[in-house]
């Protein structure tokens, strides 16, 4: 049984490309019966998000069954068959395994680290299953992927560093009051930045938030998402004391909070420390009012400052998660190539047996004067010949099971030997080694 992986991503293809290939569940669920009943195909899966659409599957003729997928791509995506060369990658065996593997990771996403795609890998795991689009080795594969993602988390924290400006602005407020259970917080604007600042504040547990802009009705808007309050923006001066985090996001050409304003603030407060995030371009904050007692500000470049340093932690723990790839690799190669090792040698010794039957038969039909000891020392001469000739391939075979190459090996043996192994290609054809070897050289995603 053979591994492939078939799809494009941010990195490989334009949005215009990507969106033509994009599915609704509905059409998830359509595709996978479609192709779990192409040719060649035994299982598959498909894992569809934003950035990417692949297509997973297992199969005992790779050249029909990658055939299979192009023909269904480009069908489905009405492309040209160029397209296909210029944009979509093809993984085969060893390196299928590997892509799967860091994509659960999150290794080849947009942001390196992230978390949402592991769920994704799982939902579309479980969707397969529920379509009984998967087999064996398909669910064997997205299992392992699952807990070598969980894993890769746990052991490196690659996900504990915050690389988006709105989550790092949170994760700052955080560290400042030591967790933002009970706070409260008060957003200044109503743009896509502080929607999604708001999304982590709610996240965190802060009990209580004030949204302020111009447009009191887009206000509105917003807090009725969050379980907010709006309030008109000449109020802002009026209830920020009430406020434990202030970020500010607006569109003005001028600062909205200045020293002045920020003192009677702190006045108000007795003292109590505010987090003032400045996330606006040009400023919403006056500079000045960091010095003032109790306020902690920063603005966008202070909080970048920040995201690069946990980018570069997150590049740290993804060379660490890399190792840990490659380990987990070589735990399902030895489990994968078990499954065409282990009946290959059987079939061997059982086609060894019955030629070593047939001939010692004929044989004695032929040597009818022999006494019964001379007949069991001609049986034990057959069985010692036919051992000592399957000993080496037997041997050799057993140590390419641990190797990526192991599968490969076994269907060389069934070749030459012509065997017919259940669940395997029956087809005695030389094996296409070419196509193991071109897929070896394209591990990008």
């Amino acid at each position: 049984m053979f591994i492939f992986a078939v799809g494009l991503n941010h990195k490989s293809a334009p949005v215009e490309v990507r969106e033509k290939l994009s599915f609704t569940e509905a059409q998830i669920s359509e595709a996978l019966t479609q192709l779990e009943g192409m040719t060649g195909i035994e299982g598959c899966c498909i894992l569809a998000t934003c950035n990417r659409t692949e297509i997973y599957g297992a199969c005992t003729d790779l050249e029909a069954g990658l055939a299979a997928v192009k023909r269904f791509i480009i069908e489905r995506g009405r492309l040209q068959p160029s397209d296909f060369a210029n944009y979509f990658y093809v993984h085969t065996l060893y390196d299928a395994i590997r892509h799967l593997f860091r994509v659960a990771s999150g290794l080849d996403s947009m942001v390196l680290g992230e978390t949402q795609i592991l769920g994704q890998v799982r939902a579309a795991y479980q969707r397969a299953c529920n379509e009984r689009a998967s087999n064996g080795i398909i669910n064997t594969l997205f299992q392992q992927a699952i807990t070598v993602g969980k894993r890769v988390r746990s052991e490196t924290g690659i996900d504990q560093h915050p690389v988006s400006i709105s989550y790092t602005a949170v994760e700052l407020a955080e560290q400042v009051f030591g967790g933002l259970a009970g706070r409260s917080a008060m957003v200044l604007g109503a743009g896509k930045m502080s929607v999604l600042t708001l999304k982590h504040l709610v996240a965190q547990g802060v009990e209580r938030i004030i949204i302020a802009n111009r447009s009191v009705e887009k206000a509105k808007e917003l807090a009725q998402g969050c379980g907010g309050e709006a309030i008109p923006f000449h109020e802002v001066h009026a209830r920020m004391a009430e406020a434990d985090i202030v970020i500010s996001c607006t569109a003005a050409t001028h600062y909205v909070i200045r020293r002045p304003m920020m003192e009677e603030v702190m006045e108000r407060r007795s003292g109590k420390p505010v987090f003032l995030i400045d996330i606006a371009v040009p400023r919403d904050i006056d500079p000045e009012v960091a010095q003032v007692s109790g306020v902690h500000l920063y603005d966008i470049d202070d909080l970048q400052h920040v995201v690069d340093r946990n980018l570069e932690e997150r590049r740290k723990a993804a060379i660490e998660a890399e190792e840990i790839i490659e380990s987990e690799i070589t735990q399902f190669l030895r489990w994968l190539n078990s499954l065409f090792v282990i009946p290959t040698i059987v079939s061997l010794k059982q086609k060894g047996n019955q030629i070593r039957e047939k001939e010692l038969g004929r044989a004695l039909s032929k040597l009818k004067h022999l006494s019964e000891k001379e007949k069991k020392l001609v049986g034990s001469l057959a069985s010692s010949i036919v051992n000592q000739l399957l000993h080496d391939p037997i041997t050799r075979l057993r140590h390419y099971a641990a190797t990526p190459e192991g599968h490969l090996y076994s269907e060389i043996l069934q070749n030459l030997f012509c065997l017919d192994v259940p669940g395997q290609r029956q087809k005695h054809a030389a094996p296409r080694l070419h196509v193991v070897e071109s897929s070896r050289q394209n591990h990008g995603g």
